[in-house]
């Protein structure tokens, strides 16, 4: 998997001819539909999660939530150490692992909100303006002819950064009994930002992979899934901020 990263990073931009290409078109089409699907499957298991009482005592009133909270997380970096060359059926393995353990850890949002007056409306404009900013910012990495690569170190930069802030806050919470005051509405702000450059710049990768690994078919079928993961992650970390922010909820 961390030969994936690399190797998209790291081809030139030159190789990346812009004129319409029948096959890459199919390669894109390939990575969002998975990614589509994996948000309909996210969808439906969050709401059977909440809906089904045997299926919320499990997955939530039993140690089966640390596995929900943390599985995701863990199975990112246990692949990043195992899979140097995975194969077709390793990429899919790990896909539908965490694109399920995440559709189900939706639920616990989708219970919040569900309680609230107007929270299932928040949570439909959230995932709409989600929908048209990715969309939007993914055609732009698609189709510009400036090269983004750059941009990756800061970007991975600025995710372990939030990552340590989060940190912070959740430590002062447990300290103080409360979250640092305005942190999660600017955090969010920053996560809209930083995820938003991530998706520019993740499209504009998969294209340059795919000049690189064009006719080797196992080659795309593992970088078709693991694009659809980056994008999928990505598409879910810019819902939760927008939930926040339109919802106006600490």
């Amino acid at each position: 998997m961390s030969d994936y990263h690399t190797q998209a990073r790291s081809i030139p931009t030159g190789r990346a001819d812009m004129a319409v290409d029948a096959g890459l078109r199919a390669f894109m089409l390939g990575v969002y539909n998975k990614m589509a699907l994996g948000l309909l499957l996210s969808a439906v298991l969050a709401y059977a999660s909440v809906a089904i009482e045997p299926l919320r005592v499990f997955f939530f009133q039993t140690p089966m939530l640390y596995v929900v909270m943390f599985g995701p997380i863990a199975l990112i970096f246990i692949s990043m150490f195992t899979m140097r060359n995975p194969s077709p059926v390793g990429a899919n393995l790990l896909y539908w692992g965490i694109v399920s353990l995440i559709g189900i850890g939706l639920g616990v949002t989708l219970m919040m909100y569900a309680g609230r007056p107007g929270g299932m409306m928040d949570i439909v404009k959230a995932f709409l303006v989600t929908s048209a900013t990715f969309g939007g910012l993914s055609l732009w990495g698609y189709t510009t002819k400036k090269d983004l690569s750059g941009w990756g170190t800061f970007l991975i930069m600025g995710v372990w950064g939030m990552v340590l802030a989060g940190l912070v806050n959740i430590g002062f919470a447990m300290f103080t009994g409360a979250p640092i005051e305005g942190f999660s509405i600017i955090f969010s702000v920053i996560g809209v930002l930083l995820f938003s450059a991530i998706t520019a710049w993740e499209t504009q990768q998969l294209k340059y992979m795919y000049y690189n690994i064009a006719g080797d078919l196992r080659a795309m079928s593992v970088a078709t899934t693991l694009g659809a993961l980056n994008l999928y992650i990505t598409f879910i970390n810019l819902f939760r901020f927008f939930l926040t922010l339109l919802s106006g909820r600490e």
